[in-house]
């Protein structure tokens, strides 16, 4: 799966020479905390929420009403523009992207192309939705989960086995526990007992959330 896949298309934008005030009521109109800023449709930075609401004057002002209307139609994006902005192509693997946002500590990343034309965004809720969708939750069925030694082929043996019992398989993922190695497999049925007990017979260990209570009690 590609960011470009994914990519929220319809985001809000400014140029530099909008008023701060109107990208301000933009950003309150559509709940963001951010706005991307281009010029000719490249991405040249962002502008925060709240560096908007410092620079604008504050009602408190010893200004009169005409001073301060003169202030607003003169502050534009441009003069608290940011550019320390993090990007990616549409071409990023979107574990890629994850693990940037994840060791960054940030909400999204701004999906650009070679000129910097910029193309979407994606945020922590697209990262979600790919979770939900990779593991196929939405398409029903049962999951199971068993713990393996890491070795070539375990996968294939599994699904080699499920398949020769008529039954679909809706995903599969693979995650670390430290030196364990969990298989999860999503299967199109509501009984998954047939699969279970064949997995026992040849030495699968199955495991379930009671294996794991000690590490959150």
């Amino acid at each position: 799966m590609y960011v470009g896949l994914r990519m929220i298309t319809n985001v809000p934008t400014v140029s530099p020479d909008d008023l701060v005030l109107d990208a301000d009521k933009i950003m309150e109109e559509n709940k963001l905390w951010m706005l991307l800023v281009t010029q000719k449709d490249k991405l040249i930075g962002y502008i925060r929420k709240e560096d908007a609401r410092a620079a604008l004057p504050s009602l408190a002002t010893s200004l009169d009403k005409h001073e301060m209307n003169f202030l607003l139609t003169k502050l534009t994006v441009e003069k608290i523009i940011r550019t320390d902005l993090e990007t990616v192509s549409p071409e990023t693997e979107i574990e890629v992207a994850a693990n940037l946002m994840y060791k960054k500590n940030l909400p999204g990343l701004a999906v650009v192309n070679k000129k910097n034309k910029l193309l979407g965004y994606i945020n922590r809720s697209v990262m979600l939705k790919v979770l939900v969708d990779e593991m196929g939750l939405e398409q029903g069925g049962t999951r199971i989960a068993f713990e393996v030694e890491d070795r070539t082929g375990v996968i294939a043996e599994v699904s080699t086995i499920i398949a020769s019992m008529g039954i679909n398989i809706i995903s599969t993922g693979t995650f670390f526990r430290g030196k364990r190695r969990l298989v999860v497999f999503r299967v199109k049925t509501d009984d998954p007992t047939a699969i279970e007990n064949e997995l026992k017979k040849r030495n699968y260990r199955l495991v379930t959330p009671e294996d794991f209570a000690g590490e959150w009690e």
